[in-house]
């Protein structure tokens, strides 16, 4: 199968990628009052193991040797433990409030990149992280203040930050084996070793996907497998420093999907610190590209 990341701007890549996972988050909050969410973590990666599987294929099977197998292990682990803790916060916090505090990551990528491939962050992105720590710590004390749901919030927030940190080692993780291993197989791994992972737990958590869920669960599946392709293209043909910006979309989409489906409207707090992570991370991302003279 031809690899469009060669004809097409990585950049483009990410920007659909963002937006496709975007979509996949808005279905895991549609169902997440209904399943348990190992149940919902293991169902994602199940119907996207699927889904990844059929690109494997279509892409000629591609060996899955022993070295791929330990290789992906350990980003396995990472990812399941991510996505669950990212995915009970959908449960507990708006949409748009969650990515906004989510956003930490994308500045966290620069740091993780540096310790596992070598790629040094500069000494402003130091500073950087401070600033945007301070607008998520912002758009979070508006949530601890809101209604009686304080221990839940705080739950939800401890989430979210476990999720960024982890999501971030993913990705370093990502770069490592992407232009190595391919799209398809970096692909089918990603949604295999957290399935083989979850799968158990999941299935004792219950209850089970029931034919009214099922489709929903499909779709999520579908979007999940379809939204981290494209990111596995993106981040095999350039830099994790320069595609980390794009996640800042997700804003935009977090912020449609809850207001037209869940009847979410972002607070103010949550907007003003959503607008400082994101200049601290631009900032970042502008910063490493002008030393590198790109």
């Amino acid at each position: 199968m031809a690899d469009p990341g060669r004809t097409t701007s990585p950049v483009l890549f990410a920007a659909l990628g963002v937006a496709l996972l975007s979509a996949m988050d808005a279905v895991i909050k549609h169902i997440s009052p209904l399943h348990a969410t190992l149940t919902i973590a293991a169902g994602r990666y199940l119907f996207g193991a699927l889904a990844a599987g059929g690109i494997w294929i279509h892409a000629g099977r591609p060996a899955l040797t022993a070295e791929i197998w330990r290789a992906h292990a350990v980003r396995g682990v990472v990812i399941a433990t991510s996505a669950t803790s990212f995915f009970y916060a959908l449960g507990v916090l708006p949409l748009a409030e969650l990515i906004t505090l989510s956003f930490i990551a994308p500045l966290l990528i620069p740091f993780a990149a540096w310790a596992l491939n070598g790629e040094r962050p500069r000494l402003r992105s130091m500073a950087a992280i401070l600033v945007a720590l301070g607008g998520a710590l912002y758009a979070a004390q508006a949530g601890l203040k809101a209604e009686a749901h304080s221990a839940k919030y705080v739950s939800g927030l401890v989430a979210v930050w476990t999720s960024a940190v982890l999501y971030a080692i993913s990705v370093a993780l990502l770069r490592q084996r992407a232009d190595r291993d391919g799209p398809a197989v970096v692909g089918l791994m990603q949604t295999l070793v957290p399935l083989l992972i979850l799968a158990v737990p999941g299935a004792l958590a219950g209850p089970l996907p029931t034919a009214q869920s099922a489709p929903w669960f499909l779709a999520m599946g579908l979007l999940g497998a379809a939204g981290w392709y494209v990111l596995i293209v993106a981040y095999a043909r350039t830099q994790a420093q320069r595609l980390a910006p794009l996640e800042f979309t997700a804003l935009a989409w977090a912020a449609a999907f809850g207001f037209f489906f869940f009847a979410e409207t972002p607070r103010l707090e949550t907007m003003i610190g959503a607008t400082i992570i994101i200049a601290a991370c631009l900032f970042t991302a502008w910063d490493e590209r002008r030393a590198r003279g790109v």
